[in-house]
């Protein structure tokens, strides 16, 4: 009788292979990418693209008419929630006024997310580490200490975290309107646990419609893709709500912070 053994073919735990592959690749993004970058100037972006692509090279160029500078953010899944704490917070550096707005909603916040059934336990710690870093903020905070806070994993990522339960709790706070952009059938309640509570999980409009609804900030969002003509595409969050304080560059899966031009 032949040694079937020698033909068996040995159990391979697939799950666990996937998940090395993904910590594997996650820990090759983290050694090479800063979660914030420093700024640079915007014509860099040139160089990440072939001489001859003309799309992206004339989007990018056109792009430096308004902006000269781009800092770059850590394409780990958090990218737009990283960038538009850094850029709001930068920010409220050098504008009391939108500071003590921040701070009093940012303060009420925890109430307000305990109110809508997340556990307080839960999101104590989170909320903790968000008001300590607006106050560290409001002590004329300068822009090389708050990038500091922000290339420091544990802090960044808890304001990442908080940032993602205030998109959350909008999300449900205005269910019915939100509802209509919720693909395969789930209930905003399970989208949030799916796609927006959980670190690692990249962000689309209805994201940045809900955050900056529910912060009362607007944002522009600079698109640059293969979409349209040779133009940049931009897109302010709410449509109507005034002058942007945040602006944002959008390629295809990532998010960077933008800084205008100097008048």
């Amino acid at each position: 009788m032949a040694d079937e053994t020698a033909d068996r073919v040995p159990e391979v735990n697939y799950d666990e292979a996937i998940m090395a592959q993904v910590d594997h690749i996650q820990k090759e993004i983290a050694d090479s990418q800063a979660l914030v970058s420093d700024k640079h100037d915007i014509l860099n972006l040139l160089q990440e693209y072939s001489s001859d692509d003309y799309v992206y090279q004339s989007k990018i160029k056109n792009l430096s008419s308004n902006y000269s500078y781009v800092r770059k953010t850590r394409g780990d899944g958090n990218c737009f929630f990283r960038a538009f704490g850094f850029g709001y917070f930068e920010r409220l550096i050098d504008d009391k006024e939108e500071y003590e707005r921040f701070k009093a909603l940012a303060s009420k916040s925890k109430d307000e997310l305990v109110a809508l059934g997340f556990p307080s336990f839960t999101i104590e710690d989170f909320h903790d580490v968000f008001m300590e870093v607006i106050e560290m903020v409001g002590k004329e905070q300068s822009v090389e200490e708050l990038l500091k806070t922000f290339r420091d994993e544990g802090i960044s990522n808890y304001v990442v975290v908080y940032l993602r339960l205030l998109t959350s709790a909008q999300l449900q706070k205005k269910a019915e309107f939100f509802e209509n952009f919720i693909e395969g059938e789930r209930t905003v309640k399970e989208f949030c646990s799916q796609e927006v509570e959980p670190m690692a999980k990249e962000s689309d409009h209805i994201h940045i419609i809900a955050l900056t609804d529910a912060l009362g900030v607007c944002i522009r969002v600079e698109y640059v893709d293969r979409t349209g003509s040779t133009d940049v595409n931009h897109h302010d969050f709410p449509e109507d709500g005034g002058k942007p304080k945040v602006h944002l560059l959008y390629k295809p899966g990532h998010y960077d912070v933008l800084y205008q031009a100097e008048c």
